[in-house]
């Protein structure tokens, strides 16, 4: 594994001349391909089962009881927005409305059983239509997640902050952050 990582990345470096910024582009375009083809692929299965894909989205977040603010958190959406959801997935019969102890002004979404099946069947045919579900082995699967896990809880530096320095390995990564190996990401 650790071979054809470091092979897809040798290849990668010849391709770009040094300080060409072209691998960036590269990442740049990739993702924004790859964010395309996965949001195809949902709206293609929220319209198998028929509903929106925001609804999809919303299914797919609710792993336990939460709040219809709390949802609109997970989701990154105004909380007014998770209403038109809340609606609909309980027309559907895939949730329902409680309220919270916690606070009786809120309402709670809890997932049917219904709705917890609807959510199993989604993700059967997520993992039959996601590219990472057929084009990446168990272990790619694995150093795939720890890179975007990486990503996404790193803060973002500024310019004068992200000096490049060079691995052992040749590779380059900003001072304070490790590079990600696969033992790495298959431990987390």
């Amino acid at each position: 594994m650790d071979d054809m990582v470091e092979a897809i990345a040798a290849q990668a470096a010849m391709a770009d001349a040094p300080g060409t910024g072209n691998v960036n582009r590269d990442i740049v375009n990739a993702l924004g391909d790859l964010v395309k083809r996965a949001g195809t692929i949902a709206q293609s299965i929220a319209a198998l089962f028929g509903i929106a894909p925001s609804d999809l989205l919303a299914l797919f977040k609710l792993d336990e009881v939460m709040t219809m603010k709390e949802l609109a958190q997970r989701m990154a959406c105004d909380a007014s927005f998770i209403t038109g959801v809340a609606d609909t997935l309980e027309r559907r019969g895939l949730v329902r409305r409680e309220p919270s102890p916690r606070d009786r002004r809120a309402k709670n979404l809890v997932l049917t059983p219904e709705g917890v099946a609807a959510k199993e069947r989604m993700l059967k045919e997520l993992a039959v239509k996601m590219p990472w579900c057929y084009a990446l082995n168990d272990k790619e699967c694995h150093v795939f997640l720890g890179l975007l896990q990486k990503m996404l809880a790193a803060e973002p530096q500024r310019p004068q902050e992200a000096e490049r320095t060079k691995t052992s390995g040749g590779t380059e990564r900003t001072d304070g952050g490790e590079p990600v190996t696969t033992a790495a990401a298959t431990t987390s």
